[in-house]
């Protein structure tokens, strides 16, 4: 008998979440994801400026993650730019510096969520736009049912630039279980049990905002049902599913800039 969408996405979440016995080959791993997933953003017009940053958990020290340095861009991101930075702020692998609101928010969301991996964070054009309304996101479109009863609302420092982990903290307490949050006046900022899950959510995200702005420019769009919703977010929302839209990201990039993993 053919396998279901179900059974494929059990074997590919099999493969994505064996254990690996060398550490080492796990950490670089996850900065090669890392490195992956900035270089995306970064080709999709996601980024700006120095603004933004994507974290990954280290394997071996939980309470550290990985990211992208202040200053470099997103679209030149190699893994050996990464730095690591620990529960205070210290860079305690690499030598250049940490930006501040990264430390602010990832630290405080890692720390709510012993769960996730990565985070995602940038200041996209669609994003910021549609947080500043205030208002969720809207079940009008198949895709944003990935996102259903899973995107989080925080007003908490508004408008500011998060420098206050206390900022951060209470972004981390309003995102709860969900897996992606709406800042007003900021952004978004999306999570995942991997780098490929937390940057699809937030490219998904972006675009749902983006769709949702037009088609209220435009009228009164018009919702899906519960029960439809329900479904949409049982076929492809769940983390593996994340990680696999990521996958054709990927694979573009080892064929057209492999020397991302150097």
């Amino acid at each position: 008998m053919a396998n279901t969408i179900d059974d494929d996405l059990a074997e590919l979440e099999e493969q994505a979440t064996t254990p690996k016995d060398d550490i080492e080959a796990e950490r670089l791993h996850r900065k090669q994801r890392l490195a992956a997933g900035l270089r995306t953003m970064g080709r999709l017009h996601l980024a700006e400026g120095v603004a933004g940053h994507v974290t990954v958990r280290d394997p071996e020290f939980p309470d550290r993650f990985w990211v992208n340095p202040f200053g470099h861009n997103f679209k030149l991101m190699k893994v050996s730019d990464l730095i690591c930075v620990d529960h205070t702020g210290e860079v305690v692998v690499g030598d250049r510096p940490v930006n501040a609101a990264a430390f602010a928010i990832h630290s405080e969301l890692h720390k709510a969520r012993p769960d996730v991996m990565a985070a995602a964070h940038s200041h996209s054009m669609y994003g910021r736009t549609f947080s500043t309304l205030g208002k969720p996101l809207r079940m009008i479109s198949q895709d944003a049912t990935m996102f259903y009863e899973d995107v989080a609302l925080c007003n908490v420092g508004s408008g500011a630039v998060v420098l206050d982990p206390a900022v951060g903290k209470a972004m981390g307490e309003a995102l709860g279980d969900k897996k992606a949050l709406i800042h007003q006046n900021h952004g978004l900022i999306t999570t995942g049990g991997s780098v490929d899950a937390a940057v699809w959510w937030f490219i998904a995200l972006e675009r749902l905002c983006q769709s949702q702005l037009l088609a209220e420019s435009a009228g009164e769009p018009i919702e899906i049902p519960t029960e439809l919703c329900e479904d949409g977010f049982k076929a492809q929302g769940s983390d593996i599913a994340g990680w696999f839209q990521f996958q054709p990201f990927w694979d573009e990039l080892v064929a057209r800039e492999p020397e991302f993993l150097d």
